[in-house]
């Protein structure tokens, strides 16, 4: 395995076999964005989602997913040429793993593939590690999803920053006004139907708040309007988002919710306050982009 690989897991104080599980999936998705970034995706596509708010702006949870959007929509986008890219990256660095498509069963905008490979082979790769590795299967599989949405909605705005680890490199993201319009799009749309919401989402929008970053109105607007959660002739006020999310809000599981998001902290306590009460209480922080 890379030297600069044992560099990386270091600061991680791994102490339970889910610690370095999510640090050596968080390594390959940082080695992924790097054979990324060295193709031309970053002129065509931008990063948004979990992963991109904790490798950039240091979210203290971990995200399983590499979430990208195209800048403008192109139906004959290929995915199969960025897999290629990430594998050589991957491989570079001594990891043994495949980058394959999934063939969908449907007609969406959205192309995905999965990175692949062992989780205990590659854990003892890692220089000096030895324990705690009891416990994982030696069969047991390494997912990490890669997605891009094809027919992105107009109005986003983005930023280029960039990376250290494992050598310096660029990234473009959505702009945070915008990530932040996109995490909401999720707190009110996912699960439209059933109010399944994820304990992720909550947690992401938490954090947006603490950061007192500002939700951009009309790209969530657009975003709304594509998936058909608003009506066209529809304008997004800032009343009627508040009054989205109140609803919201008022109809969650939080028991399914805590559940959800439990695996991807490290300090549970922080969930004891999330009632229907505390998120409704937090409506009146959010500010508006201009």
């Amino acid at each position: 395995m890379h030297h600069l690989i044992d560099q990386m897991i270091e600061p991680y104080h791994c102490k339970t076999n889910r610690d370095y599980k999510n640090a050596l999936k968080e390594i390959i998705q940082e080695i992924a964005l790097l054979g990324l970034s060295r193709s031309i995706f970053f002129n065509i596509a931008a990063f948004y989602g979990g992963s991109a708010l904790r490798i950039f702006y240091k979210l203290d949870r971990f995200s399983e997913d590499l979430d990208f959007s195209l800048i403008e929509a192109d139906d004959s986008f290929d995915i199969r040429i960025y897999c290629r890219a990430i594998e050589t990256e991957l491989q570079s660095f001594g990891f043994d793993v495949q980058v394959l498509k999934r063939e969908k069963k449907q007609l969406t905008g959205i192309e995905s593939a999965f990175i692949k490979g062992n989780t205990l082979i590659h854990l003892l790769k890692i220089d000096g590690l030895s324990s705690p590795l009891h416990g994982i299967h030696k069969n047991e599989k390494l997912h990490i999803k890669f997605e891009v949405d094809t027919t992105p909605p107009p109005g986003a705005e983005f930023e280029v920053n960039y990376n250290l680890n494992p050598i310096p490199y660029s990234v473009k993201l959505f702009s945070l006004p915008c990530l932040f319009a996109g995490k909401l799009h999720a707190v009110i749309c996912r699960g439209w139907g059933n109010n399944r919401v994820k304990g992720r989402d909550l947690y992401d929008f938490i954090w947006f708040l603490s950061k007192s970053i500002s939700v951009h109105l009309g790209y969530l607007e657009n975003r709304m309007k594509q998936t058909r959660h608003i009506k066209k002739e529809v304008c997004l006020t800032k009343n009627l988002l508040l009054e989205l999310l109140q609803k919201r809000f008022q109809n969650i599981d939080f028991d399914q919710v805590k559940s959800d998001i439990l695996p991807f902290v490290r300090d549970p306590f922080s969930l004891d306050v999330w009632s229907k009460d505390f998120f409704c209480g937090l409506l009146s922080k959010i500010k508006f982009y201009t």
